[in-house]
């Protein structure tokens, strides 16, 4: 597109800890859909998935650090501040209020979204934002598979349309393929956790300033009986 369209774009997370994986993923969806910003979100106290390893605090610092590589792409920090579990309608409604006129769009994974109807108040969720599905080329959403009150709104909500997200406040879908990127939280934090040798495998899977920052803390030390 020769225009940046007027979407907010949200990609929320543990970020535990904040990797390429990510940052690559944001920053190719804000590329193929000309977008202005992808803000992500660090999940305080994530509802669908086990405690994370290092504290919110520190996995918002990772993440601005992180986000500071790529142009377009910024931290937000609200759900670390807020009480309880970090439902995203709660963040959406949030942003919502902050700038009602403007329209919002959720980055998920496919598998992710295959999964919705598992969120807290997930239909409200398309009352509030659009849903961009990243999905790797080769591996496209079982559309067949979703659970049948998720392929309604498939059906009904799907666009291939861009400028769509810009025109309606909220309710499409849009699907973006991106370039696989096989770089997991959880190895990284298991290879941190066997010290000096860790280390050197995983110099190049997150920022040079994440990594820093991992050292300086001391975090992942020690490998948690969870993982």
């Amino acid at each position: 597109m020769s225009r940046l369209i007027r979407v907010l774009a949200i990609l929320g997370g543990t970020f535990d800890p904040i990797h390429y994986g990510h940052l690559r993923l944001a920053a190719d969806v804000k590329t193929a859909l000309s977008l202005p910003e992808v803000r992500l979100v660090p999940a305080g106290i994530p509802p669908h998935r086990a405690l994370p390893v290092a504290s919110a605090e520190h996995r918002f610092a990772m993440t601005a650090l992180g986000c500071a590589e790529f142009a377009g792409l910024a931290a937000d920090a609200r759900e670390i501040g807020r009480a309880g579990p970090s439902y995203t309608v709660r963040t959406l409604e949030e942003l919502h209020a902050e700038q009602p006129a403007l329209p919002l769009a959720l980055l998920i994974g496919a598998d992710a979204f295959a999964g919705l109807t598992l969120w807290w108040h997930w239909e409200r969720l398309f009352t509030l934002a659009h849903f961009v599905v990243v999905e790797r080329p080769v591996a496209a959403l079982p559309v067949e598979d979703l659970p049948p009150p998720l392929q309604v709104h498939w059906e009904r909500r799907l666009t291939t349309d861009p400028l769509r997200l810009e025109r309606t406040l909220a309710g499409s879908i849009m699907r973006v393929p991106v370039t696989p990127q096989p770089i997991a939280a959880t190895e990284i934090r298991a290879a941190l956790a066997r010290g000096v040798a860790g280390r050197e495998q995983v110099r190049g899977l997150l920022p040079a300033a994440v990594l820093d920052y991992i050292d300086r803390n001391q975090l992942y030390r020690s490998l948690p009986d969870a993982l």
